[in-house]
């Protein structure tokens, strides 16, 4: 982030962070966790192919820790830590590149789209505008694309009155519940501020900042994401690990017979994440594999509190 007045688009302070790594899908799911998933996420992020290998050039200002970028990068995808180098960028409006490299995305109902392909794709109810920048979820990533298809199969099939986006990063799930459900509650959270801003920003870009509650929260122990009652409808789209250590906490927020969609996880974690949920009083509906990473849907089994 910069300060104020200042223009991110052109300043030379920037800095990018290289991975080079020979396989395609590895490359991809290290393209997709660092903008999905972990935390600060860059400001832009490009992938190509470089000679033999595939090339990810990450933007920050500042520049993250290494080492623990190394470790995060490792613990999101299950393999060694890359190997990460810093350059320097030139003074160019090197956001404005990077985002005119990501083409819009279909998933489901849903196009995403960034503003600089606005007059390309067509405007209407299932058309949402998402710029790359300082918050998770474009849709370019794998888990992204799963939850949105999982969101539009599941508000075809039966009204919500009440959804949660836990973990909400871009927003982006959220608006999409809410451009399928009209008359729903919905709520989305996130323990980063500035994605919570982000957020907020991008609801009222798409027209539903007045249907959406976006809270900086933790976890589901904030006030607001309580009151009111459970959801017939949460979607969480976060790592493994809080997934599993929430699992306890989501189970009391929804509803019996509502609709679980968890995301953000590698498909060889998915069999524990799923054994945990139904410990937890779920039933697994759906098992979608994209690219590596997995999308399960459960539903909460009547009888359960």
């Amino acid at each position: 982030m910069t300060g104020a007045g200042t223009d991110p688009t052109t300043s030379c302070a920037q800095r990018k962070v290289v991975i080079d790594v020979t396989d395609r899908s590895v490359a991809r799911a290290i393209a997709g966790a660092m903008t999905d998933l972990l935390n600060p996420a860059p400001d832009a992020l490009t992938l190509f192919e470089s000679g033999p290998a595939w090339r990810i050039e990450a933007y920050y200002d500042p520049v993250p820790d290494l080492e623990q970028l190394g470790h995060d990068i490792a613990a999101a995808c299950g393999i060694p830590p890359p190997t990460l180098r810093i350059e320097d960028v030139p003074a160019e409006n090197w956001v404005r590149l990077s985002q005119k490299a990501l083409p819009p995305v279909v998933a489901g109902r849903f196009t995403i789209h960034g503003s600089h392909d606005r007059a390309r794709v067509p405007q209407g109810p299932n058309s949402i505008l998402i710029d790359a920048g300082e918050a998770f979820g474009t849709a370019h990533h794998a888990t992204t694309q799963g939850c949105l298809a999982a969101i539009d199969r599941a508000t075809r099939r039966r009204p919500y009155s009440r959804i949660l986006d836990l973990g909400c990063g871009s927003g982006i799930l959220a608006i999409a519940a809410a451009r399928s459900v009209h008359r729903a509650r919905i709520m989305a959270s996130d323990l980063d501020a500035q994605s919570v801003a982000v957020a907020r920003a991008n609801m009222r870009a798409n027209r539903v900042g007045g249907r959406i509650k976006a809270v900086v929260a933790g976890g589901l122990q904030h006030p607001t994401l309580r009151a009111g009652g459970r959801y017939d409808l949460l979607f969480a789209n976060i790592l493994a690990a809080p997934l599993i250590e929430l699992s306890k906490s989501i189970a009391a927020a929804v509803v019996p017979g509502g609709t679980l969609i968890l995301s953000g996880l590698l498909i060889p974690q998915a069999a524990q994440v799923t054994a945990t949920y139904v410990a937890a009083g779920f039933r697994l509906e759906r098992h979608d594999r994209v690219f590596g990473w997995s999308t399960l849907t459960f539903a909460k089994r009547v009888g359960r509190r």
